[in-house]
Order: structure tokens, then sequence, then C-alpha cells
């Protein structure tokens, strides 16, 4: 005897309904309606294969030149500040022994 669960198309359509309109992750809805998230995951997959126009998702602008160029300095800094502060605890760690 298997212990599956069977669910109505409807029971289907209202998981997928309260994913699409909650926007919150599947594993999250899953876990509150009791279903497993692979087969929540398989509904909506299956939902979206039927009805594309309605994912369509919008093509953000790509980042200017400049905003990507001083997001990558301030990368760099942070790196450098994270190795000085490293180096300034070992040295301090050493000194109290």
């Amino acid at each position: 005897m298997s212990d599956r669960k069977k669910y109505t198309q409807k029971y289907k359509e209202d998981a997928v309904e309260l994913v699409r309109s909650s926007g919150r992750p599947i594993a999250q809805v899953a876990v509150e309606i009791g279903v497993n998230e692979g087969t929540l995951g398989n509904w909506v997959r299956k939902y979206r294969q039927e009805h594309p126009d309605e994912f369509v998702t919008e093509e953000k602008a790509p980042v200017p030149w400049e905003e990507h160029q001083k997001a990558l300095a301030e990368n760099a800094k942070l790196k450098q500040e994270i190795e000085f502060l490293g180096k300034v605890s070992a040295f301090f760690a050493a000194k109290q022994r």
C-alpha cells in the first residue's frame, strides 16, 4: 500500500496561486500547507510552462561603468582593511601571551 497523498486539481491550483500572490519562496509555502517542497515546486513549474506570459521578468538596466568601478574600488579597500585587522588582532593576541 502506498502512503502517497492525492491532491485535487483545485488544491494544486490554489497552492500555486498562494506562491504567486504571496511572493514567498516555494519552500516556505510548502511547509505552511503541509506539502513536500519538491511536489509544490513541480506544480509551480508546470503552471509556469503552461502560462509563460504571466512570468515575464523585467530586464534590469546594466549598472553604469563608473558605478561598477566605484564598487570594485570599495571592495578592494574593504579587503585591505580586513587583512589589516586580521594582522593587528594576531599581533595583539600574540602580545597577550
